[in-house]
Parts: C-alpha cells; structure tokens; sequence
C-alpha cells in the first residue's frame, strides 16, 4: 500500500496505529494527500467511557480527546503516505500549541479532523502538524502540535 490509497478504513487504521477501544479515536481517514494533509472521521456516541464522567447529565466530549483524535488522523496519514503497515509505528507528542476550543462536541455528532502537515519529511523523526475539528463545518477544536515518530520494526 502506498501514497496512491487516498483513505483508511478501520481495519487499516489498526494495522498503522497501535491505539485500541477505548481510545482508538477515529474512524475513517479520508482525502490523504502524500504526508500534506487528511481528514479524519470521528463519529461521536454516547456508549464511549468517557461520558460516563464528562459530564453526568450533560455529556462532552474531553478535548484531551479532540486533540488526541486530531493526532491520530496525522498518525494514519503517514501511515498511508509513508507505507508504514504493520510496523509497530509509534508516535509521541512533543508539544502541542495555539489550542483552542469553540464549541462542544456531544454524542450523535460527526467530527472532522482537518490536518495538515507544517513541517517533516519523510524519513524523518519529528514532525509538525497543524490542524482543527469540525462538527456540521463549525470549528470545535484547533491547535498546532509537534511529535515524535518512532518506527519499532523495519
């Protein structure tokens, strides 16, 4: 699999990403452009842990979470873009900056994850991304967040 697959579906999203229920964070990743940008697919529902505490009564969803679904679009994307299948890829976070939250995000939502790669190359260990969260095309989330990749297996 290379560059020329242009989306994820879940079952390629865990052959990339070591992440599992509860906190595989995304769905789908589609419109994967090389390692520029993609946009991931969250859908929200109400039987996912964290709602059972955030809040009782008045569920939102964590923008822990948000930024974390955001990440783990750009993960796929290198993924795809990079052929890194079945390798044990490993991502950290190295900063995350200019975060900012604009509107809640509730069980029954569609969540977008529009990402864009500020700076890395393939091959390289560090990368930026810069990207935000939408919900019916309003801004729930945006921030900017450097990582640090780490292949296990070649």
């Amino acid at each position: 699999m290379t560059a020329e697959l242009k989306s994820a579906d879940i079952q390629l999203i865990q052959r990339i990403l070591p992440h599992r229920y509860p906190f595989l964070l995304v769905d789908k990743v589609v419109d994967i452009d090389e390692t520029r940008s993609s946009r991931g697919i969250k859908n929200v529902t109400m039987n996912e842990p964290h709602f059972q505490g955030h809040f009782p009564g008045t569920p939102i969803m964590p923008g822990v979470t948000i930024i974390e679904a955001m990440a783990q679009t750009a993960g796929v994307m290198l993924g795809v873009a990079m052929d890194i299948i079945d390798r044990e890829l490993l991502i950290y976070f190295m900063s995350i900056d200019k975060c900012k939250f604009r509107r809640k995000v509730i069980p029954g939502d569609v969540m977008e994850m529009h990402m864009t790669t500020l700076r890395g190359k393939p091959g390289g260990k560090v990368w930026k991304f810069g990207g935000r969260a939408t919900v019916a095309g309003e801004s729930a989330a945006e921030a900017e967040f450097s990582a640090y990749v780490d292949l296990q297996k070649d």
